[in-house]
């Protein structure tokens, strides 16, 4: 439920979970502003804001007035299988004599309850919010400003994005929010928040941009390009809006640093630019494509930008090119840095990774390289999701003996597993790195590292940039016994 962050700090998703009432983790019907896109094409943002002077004593009552009608709560229930605490012990004879009757039962059914917040985003009923709120779900219910409740159901989820969009049915019109073009936001400027923090349902909070374009913030191997804001965000606040002062949705609330586990004035947000990105996309294909370039990236530092004789520690860093990606099919190498990419200057390595993932697959990209103090051109064919598969599980299966897949939802649901978490082992060679571990088919990966694993995509692209002697932890879930656990190892 909580991350790590900034050395003592943590980031809370904000989403409150609970177990028989005890947290264990941690409307009137006219439109407001026709912006979001109601057909699954591509969203149209609203036209961008004019300068005009506001009267702050009125002007956050305006934009709470006009947008709480288009917040909605959300309110998921979330059902697994747990094994009984008493089954590790299951082959201990002494435990078969006294416990292991015909009536013992083997698996508990568990089921977790979880608050959050949503967007409604057209007429239809498509309704923006979290993955981390909507996804796994086995049991979504919406309820709007004016009372009215309904069931929802997933239309599609992006964890990478730690978005997802979920819709109701409704014969009357609904109210929904415009979008605006979080590019052209501002730091310092004043910002509302509105949501149901600790389940207090049309709670508005007020701020100010703190900061743009922050990255590190959870998983890092998400796309992430957050808006950083001091309006005060709880948990519970997840998937509401953050809106400017012409009532415009400017980022979906998503994440805090914190300590105490509440608000200290370090809040986080999914630009409005990419949240319709992803929602488009999820309303269209339920999914979301991105492109692939086939390398691994970090920062620049200070040092070595100076070392290779560049200025300033601006662009991509190349770790490693993916044999057979369309990186080394361009000729780009391990050690070059990536300047710029279509003519736009990389700022970071999060930049490029944001970048390429908004690219179609099968187009050709300019990339501006430096490479032996001077800059050169490349050029190179973006891939699909299916090529990083293809290519990368493949230098899995070389480096590691095992051949992986997704985990079906089944598997998710028996064995307790996060949807979209983990990869499932279909093939293990008992003489490879995996198979001299004691792993066997149908066994699950779920971690790496402490690093947790986000698809087969995720899996391949982890284990393909680790250098060859490198230790590994991995937390596997053996499929015989439902239990999990660490197997240590060192890559070849």
């Amino acid at each position: 439920m909580y991350q790590h962050i900034f050395k003592k700090r943590y980031v809370s998703v904000g989403l409150a979970l609970m177990l028989g009432g005890l947290i264990v983790t941690g409307c009137k019907e006219q439109p407001i502003t026709q912006a979001f896109a109601a057909s699954p094409a591509m969203v149209q943002t609203a036209p961008a804001p004019q300068p005009s002077a506001y009267d702050l004593s009125t002007a956050i009552a305006k934009v709470a007035q006009a947008a709480i009608p288009a917040v909605v709560h959300i309110e998921v229930t979330q059902r697994s299988e747990v094994n009984n605490p008493m089954m590790p012990f299951e082959n201990n004879p002494f435990f078969h004599f006294f416990f292991n009757g015909p009536n013992m039962q083997r698996k508990f059914k568990q089921e977790m309850k979880g608050i959050g917040s949503g967007i409604l985003m057209d007429a239809q009923g498509h309704i923006l919010t979290n993955n981390h709120v909507a996804g796994g779900a086995s049991d979504i219910q919406v309820t709007l400003a004016d009372g009215r409740q309904f069931p929802a159901k997933v239309v599609g989820t992006d964890p990478k994005t730690d978005l997802a969009v979920i819709k109701i049915q409704d014969s009357d019109r609904l109210p929904y929010l415009a979008f605006g073009d979080s590019d052209k936001v501002g730091v310092g400027e004043w910002v509302v928040a509105i949501g149901a923090p600790r389940g207090l349902d049309q709670t508005v909070t007020q701020g100010i941009i703190s900061a743009k374009h922050r990255t590190g913030i959870s998983d890092p191997s998400s796309y992430q390009d957050f808006l950083q804001t001091d309006a005060p965000i709880n948990p519970g606040n997840s998937g509401g809006p953050l809106l400017n002062l012409n009532g415009e949705v400017v980022g979906i609330n998503a994440a805090i640093a914190t300590d105490s586990g509440g608000s200290e004035g370090i809040g986080f947000a999914i630009p409005s630019n990419m949240a319709t990105r992803i929602a488009s996309t999820l309303i269209a294909y339920g999914k979301v494509e991105r492109g692939w370039l086939g390398v691994s990236i970090s920062d620049l530092k200070p040092d070595a930008a100076k070392s290779i004789g560049l200025p300033s520690p601006k662009g991509a860093l190349v770790a490693d090119v993916a044999k057979g990606g369309p990186a080394a099919v361009a000729g780009l190498k391990r050690g070059d840095v990536v300047l710029s990419y279509q003519d736009q200057p990389v700022a970071d390595s999060s930049a490029l990774r944001n970048a390429v993932a908004d690219t179609p697959s099968g187009k050709q990209v300019k990339m501006t390289i430096w490479r032996d103090k001077k800059k050169q051109e490349l050029v190179a064919k973006i891939g699909s999701t299916e090529d990083a598969v293809k290519v990368l599980s493949a230098s899995v299966d070389d480096r590691l003996g095992v051949t992986v897949r997704p985990i079906t939802p089944k598997e998710d649901e028996k064995y307790g597993i996060d949807p979209g978490e983990g990869v499932a082992l279909s093939a293990v060679n008992p003489k490879g790195l995996f198979g001299q571990a004691g792993l066997e088919p149908k066994d699950f990966v779920l971690q790496v590292n402490g690093q947790a694993i986000k698809g087969v995509d995720g899996f391949a692209e982890l284990l393909s940039s680790l250098p060859a002697k490198q230790p590994l932890v991995v937390l596997a879930l053996d499929h015989r016994s439902g239990q999990s656990g660490y197997v240590q190892m060192t890559l070849n």
